[in-house]
């Protein structure tokens, strides 16, 4: 298990346990890449290191997620490697099931649904709205769907030598790292499988500010991967950012010309307040009426971040592309 931290005083002993109590034939260990929090995630880290010889630390001292996968990579030692958040909770079962669908898939990175989890009612609306299609569109390791090929999974459980063959992850990849080592790995022929038995609880961002700053960078970085590898936009990504030109279109015409404008961002107001009420089905009322609100976030700091991200910045990240490498069976 490979473990990138930063930050994670709330859930990391929580993600830890999840691991350690899984019920797997075969051994396991615990690598965790500790990033300079400025929390009580190195205590915590140490402590679980004390409580079970399995669980192993490396340092990450630039604090980026794809430099402590790498480094924790470099420090484990199984053929099997396993990603893991520090704010996420492997479900009973998930180290079985996956090394089964690889032997059974043949795949060199199997992965499943990202099960959005809240403690509170913000979170737990954070939540619906994460496993919404109109808070997320149809990727399924949000909503779910049937077992298939897939382009990229959450987090993953590859085969060492597929991460081995590619170098690992590339660290000018700040987010979307996940997406361009999967990319590297299906240009060398390798197959990527979701399967919905794999489920991971998820622990939301626990405030709009974090939530709007989380959703800025995947939009921000989005935008990236779309100069990086022309051909993979499609119209889920593109809603974002045409909804936050089309209301501050509709809210400078409303203001300035004619009231008819505010049809456009009162219409988008009315689309999320229908949209949160199959969402919210089950929840409390308070965490019912803040749905709206965690899906304004969500779709408009996307939107902004696709829309602001620099061209310097994919330029950078293409310039540093690493080719597919091609195993010895794949070249034969």
């Amino acid at each position: 298990m490979i473990m990138p931290v930063l930050n994670e005083e709330r859930h990391l002993r929580e993600a830890v346990h999840a691991i350690l109590q899984q019920e797997y034939a075969g051994e396991m260990e615990v690598v965790v890449a500790l990033g300079p929090s400025t929390d009580r995630t190195d205590e915590i880290a140490a402590e679980l290191v004390k409580e079970d010889p399995r669980v192993h630390t490396v340092p990450n001292p630039t604090g980026r997620t794809p430099a402590a996968l790498n480094a924790a990579i470099k420090a484990s030692r199984h053929p099997i490697v396993v990603r893991v958040d520090g704010h996420a909770a492997l479900s009973p079962g998930y180290i079985t099931t996956a090394v089964r669908l690889l032997a059974e898939t043949g795949a060199m990175n199997v992965g499943g649904i990202m099960h959005a989890q809240g403690t509170n009612a913000w979170e737990q609306a954070v939540a619906a709205a994460m496993t919404s299609k109109i808070g997320v569109g149809n990727a399924a390791f949000h909503t779910g769907g049937d077992a298939q090929q897939a382009e990229t999974v959450y987090l993953g459980v590859f085969r060492r030598e597929a991460l081995e063959q590619q170098g690992g992850y590339n660290v000018e990849f700040i987010r979307a790292q996940d997406w361009e080592l999967n990319f590297r790995i299906r240009e060398a022929g390798g197959l990527i499988w979701f399967s919905p038995e794999l489920k991971v609880s998820y622990r939301p961002r626990p405030s709009v500010k974090a939530l709007a700053k989380q959703y800025k960078d995947y939009g921000r970085w989005r935008h990236v991967v779309a100069r990086y590898h022309q051909g993979s936009i499609n119209l889920r990504y593109l809603a974002p950012p045409v909804a936050v030109c089309a209301i501050a279109l509709g809210l400078v015409v409303g203001a300035a010309l004619t009231p008819w404008g505010f049809v456009v961002p009162g219409g988008y107001l009315a689309a999320i307040a229908a949209g949160s009420v199959p969402a919210g089905k089950g929840l409390s009322l308070k965490a019912r009426l803040q749905i709206p609100v965690a899906l304004a976030t969500m779709h408009m700091s996307w939107g902004w971040g696709f829309l602001t991200s620099p061209r310097s910045l994919a330029k950078r990240v293409i310039a540093s592309r690493r080719p597919a490498v091609l195993g010895e069976t794949q070249e034969a």
